[in-house]
């Protein structure tokens, strides 16, 4: 296909994806997650269109023409793989939309629905899938890496609200591939929100990636419900939503589950819950759940890759 031709292609897909998000007089209710997945599938189109014509000029810099041809023709392929990841990504957030209705998202966040985290394990009992326990750190470990996840005694207000800061490490070979502080708040329900988290990937030592890194009520983001007082299968919810950015989403599938790793064990008393992400269609895992403890190990669906909870103490 010539770059004209891919021009006009695309150009009539956006052309029609823009149409598509047009509110019509007619229309018996509006179906606003529908409207959002295809403003992000237009705007994924625009972004790969963009690439394609950067890289267009690039390739023209070619005085070798055998060397421009062969550039020009890896520049289509990559806009044609770019647009395909496109179409997962819609029809993965389309399949959410089944899940979770047409409705915005736009979660209640008040400061009145949520305890001080200060109180918790206190005054205030933690959930017991996901504890919130300032001082207890917890070690995972894979084949490859190493995660420390610390409950400190810090606190963040955010959209009002007073969160915990978690610290969230990960190690390969000794060194930092990355560090995340996370942001948590539990309400009055006992449930636990995600209120969003600063991370960054580490190369050489230095931050070299801070993708998904956002914060609740900030430029249109969400906080999301990252785990339920009193969990039931089949429930299904959005554990963060900054789209574009930070769109796990959640399903509640097992409560009975079975695991075995080094620090804890259940039989038949573990709960489990599947995660995936519209921003990584093919991206799915498992993760398990101990009462009074929380998760205990995680297994990769793709690679089958397990990460098991090795270690748990507690600080002052």
């Amino acid at each position: 296909m010539k770059p004209y031709e891919k021009l006009t292609c695309l150009s009539v897909i956006l052309a029609a994806a823009a149409a598509a998000t047009v509110p019509s007089s007619q229309a018996a209710e509006p179906k606003f997650c529908t409207s959002t997945t295809q403003a992000a599938y237009n705007a994924c189109l625009n972004e790969g269109l963009d690439n394609f014509w950067i890289g267009n000029g690039k390739c023209q810099n070619e005085s070798d023409g055998n060397e421009r041809t062969k550039c020009l023709a890896d520049n289509r392929q990559v806009q044609e793989d770019f647009a395909q990841e496109c179409t997962a990504q819609r029809d993965a957030r389309t399949a959410i939309c089944g899940a979770l209705g047409e409705a915005p998202y736009d979660p209640l966040f008040e400061r009145a629905n949520f305890v001080d985290p200060d109180n918790i394990g206190g005054s205030v009992a933690p959930n017991p899938w996901l504890p919130l326990v300032a001082g207890v750190t917890q070690v995972y470990k894979s084949p490859v890496e190493t995660t420390t996840v610390t409950v400190t005694h810090e606190s963040k207000v955010i959209d009002g609200v007073k969160c915990r800061v978690v610290r969230d490490t990960v190690t390969a070979g000794g060194d930092l591939v990355e560090d995340t502080v996370d942001w948590f708040a539990q309400d009055i329900y006992g449930n636990v929100w995600y209120c969003g988290e600063a991370t960054a990937e580490y190369e050489d030592g230095f931050p070299a990636n801070t993708d998904g890194s956002f914060q609740a009520d900030v430029e249109a983001a969400r906080p999301g419900l990252i785990m339920k007082a009193a969990p039931a299968v089949g429930d299904a919810y959005r554990q963060e939503f900054d789209l574009g950015n930070a769109e796990d989403f959640a399903r509640v599938t097992n409560l009975h589950g079975s695991a075995t790793t080094p620090a804890a064990t259940c039989n038949g008393d573990c709960l489990i819950i599947n995660e995936v992400t519209p921003l990584e269609p093919g991206a799915k895992e498992n993760k398990y759940y101990k009462a009074g403890i929380g998760n205990i190990m995680t297994v990769d669906l793709v690679t089958n890759q397990k990460t098991k909870l090795v270690k748990v103490f507690s600080s002052p």
